[in-house]
């Protein structure tokens, strides 16, 4: 079970020298690596090799969903013959219960679950449970989060093997404690149906479906079917069966919680009614004793994931199980962009105690609540076991603990430049902005632009709307897939203009955007700092007439590091250039689909002949009398006022 990686390439520029180094140390057992690399270098291609020669089960994490779905296709590509899974959070939109002691508001928890997601996660899970050497995770900062006990989530797993003994109705039983639901109508993910003695299984976690025959109290045959047709693909000696949602428990394990529960229920009551809170007694003895019957009824309420502790048979305080408890311990970690993976995984714990804080001290959770959160870093940093820290800006948190084992991958080995940066001033910059678009449509390139806030990039993105210029959004209200799917419309030309705020900087890799705006580049702050104005700029790095337009009316600090930056890495790879007689020449990265799904191909701008303007008033009018003429003025003055309103 070894890494084969499959590339139309060999290593070049910098990369043999970076792979090497990266290697020998991993080998040599050093604990922490930086992969210092600039934009368009080839780094997740460096950090591929490197996989390939240390063969361990890595996980890589990402900041954010869209470059970790990025990575994800990527490494698909690289490593097709091996298990390469996507865990990110299934949430498409969360809404955490919080209360407000200020106003005296209580908030419920809110959420919508992506179903494809979820069963990326428990395939995750499973794939990692088996025993595979060749995986390679794909993570977002959400792996920091509590999940089941995986000693315990491993024993709810089933082997069902030909021969086994086994009464058909017990079969269906174990179905149902496993979370599978029956569904006679309905052959759909995570449901099974009984026909006569075969029961067909749609696992809730990929594309497979099973067949059992039953002769007697005895499985005769397995098959593998197709979930549509219900024809066999092929016939098994065995089939795992793995639960059908990640948080699953016995019915023994639910009532040797909830004697837990009550215990701690009963003590946080008299410590209310002692402190004279007898408002906070109420309410708590009223939400925990719904959810306790909950619990009993149907093993699962609202808001149990509060409950986790005492499920996972943890004591006070100490760390949840995540993901990280599910790779052996010789795995690698990757921590793409790590100077801003780092903050996100520090902050994480910090704000989840504060609002879980409130929520305690006003009785609307148990002290056990404050146990189901986010790892914090000390915790983090004790479950790694080697890792290297990729990024063209590392940190500080970074360099200091490599311990000096740097690795530079300046030099890209396709000769491309670090863009031409330019500043433009703001007065009559939409204008200056739609004739630069323009003339890099002519010429079969995409643009990005970015902005300070979500509301800009919405009203700027409907401006060039209405200018006739084909274009989208792309913030973190935008759901997750559809990020991912309006990056392939960029990339296919269905769309030329993408805007946004935060998540057109770290790692995306669009080698068909040349142009890039900057709004506002002169307002110092976290989206204007050298960091991500470095960043920002390097995502039109993998094009040979990559140019920056920074909009500002005054040179910043940062603004004058990260151009003079940006003009060292331009010149060092010039003089790379002239002495290897390199001819920049452009990256081209097949047009992959993340979901599976064809991308609509460019759409063509219509020609005046094909799609006519709107006129501006209406015809003149044959009846030219006074009353006529009055009537027609009083109704297109209405009009005016209405549209320009």
């Amino acid at each position: 079970m070894r890494f084969h990686l499959t590339a139309p390439y060999q290593p070049a520029g910098d990369q043999p020298k970076a792979i090497q180094s990266l290697t020998q140390g991993l080998q040599e057992g050093q604990k922490a690596h930086t992969l210092l690399g600039v934009t368009g270098s080839g780094k997740t291609f460096t950090v591929a090799n490197v996989i390939q020669q240390v063969a361990r089960p890595t996980l890589v994490v990402s900041h954010n969903k869209t470059l970790a779905a990025q990575l994800y296709t990527e490494f698909k590509t690289f490593f097709p013959e091996n298990a390469v899974e996507y865990f990110v959070s299934y949430y498409d939109y969360y809404q955490p219960e919080a209360y407000i002691p200020s106003t005296g508001v209580y908030i419920e928890k809110e959420l919508a679950i992506n179903e494809e997601i979820e069963k990326m996660r428990l395939r995750t899970v499973s794939t990692l449970l088996s025993g595979r050497r060749d995986v390679l995770v794909v993570a977002s900062v959400s792996c920091i989060y509590g999940l089941s006990n995986p000693a315990e989530f491993g024993k709810t797993v089933r082997h069902i093997k030909v021969g086994n003994s086994i009464d058909r109705d017990a079969f269906l039983l174990q179905l149902v404690e496993l979370l599978y639901t029956r569904n006679e109508e309905k052959f759909a993910r995570g449901n099974f149906r009984a026909r006569g003695d075969t029961v067909d299984l749609f696992l809730a976690y990929g594309e497979a479906a099973y067949r059992f025959f039953f002769f007697g109290d005895e499985i005769e045959a397995i098959h593998e079917i197709d979930p549509k047709e219900g024809t066999m693909i092929r016939e098994l000696s065995q089939a795992t069966i793995y639960p059908a949602n990640l948080f699953v428990t016995s019915k023994s394990d639910i009532e040797e919680a909830i004697v837990a529960i009550e215990e701690e229920l009963n003590k946080q009551v008299r410590f209310f009614l002692k402190e004279g809170k007898k408002e906070e007694a109420e309410r708590l003895e009223e939400r925990t004793r719904l959810d306790i019957d909950m619990m009993r009824e149907v093993g699962y309420c609202s808001g149990i994931e509060n409950y986790s502790r005492f499920f996972d048979r943890r004591q006070s305080g100490q760390r949840p199980y995540c993901l990280f408890d599910y790779f052996p311990q010789d795995y690698l970690l990757i921590i793409d962009e790590s100077h801003v993976t780092i903050p996100q995984i520090k902050g994480m714990w910090g704000g989840d105690h504060a609002r879980k804080r409130h929520l305690i001290d006003h009785g609307f959770r148990i002290p056990s609540a404050m146990d189901n959160r986010p790892l914090h870093l000390g915790e983090f940093e004790t479950l790694i076991h080697q890792v290297i820290y990729v990024s063209a800006t590392p940190a500080p948190y970074e360099l200091q603990g490599s311990e000096g084992l740097i690795v530079e991958q300046i030099i890209r080995p396709t000769g491309l430049l670090d863009p031409e940066i330019e500043v433009v001033p703001t007065k009559h910059q939409i204008d200056h902005l739609l004739e630069a678009i323009h003339q890099r449509i002519a010429l079969d390139q995409r643009i990005l632009i970015t902005t300070l806030t979500k509301k800009m990039a919405e009203k700027l993105q409907k401006h060039l709307e209405h200018h006739q210029i084909h274009s989208a959004y792309l913030h973190s209200e935008v759901k997750t897939l559809d990020r991912i799917h309006i990056l392939e419309k960029l990339r296919a030309g269905t769309i030329d203009v993408l805007v946004g705020v935060n998540l057109l900087r770290e790692g995306l890799d669009l080698p068909e955007v040349s142009l890039l705006a900057i709004m506002d580049a002169d307002k110092e702050g976290f989206l204007r700092n050298t960091s991500s104005l470095i960043q920002t700029i390097g995502r039109v790095a993998r094009h040979t007439e990559g140019k920056v337009y920074m909009y500002a009316d005054k040179v910043t600090p940062s603004m004058e590091q990260a151009i003079h930056e940006t003009q060292r890495r331009r010149e060092k790879q010039m003089h790379y250039n002239q002495r290897h007689h390199i001819t920049p020449s452009p990256i081209v990265k097949k047009e992959t689909s993340f979901a599976g799904k064809k991308t609509q191909k460019r759409r063509e701008y219509p020609t005046p002949e094909e799609e006519p303007l709107p006129q501006a008033a209406e015809p003149t009018p044959t009846d030219t009398t006074q009353a006529t003429q009055t009537q027609k003025i009083t109704a297109q003055g209405k009009q005016m006022k209405k549209s320009a309103q």
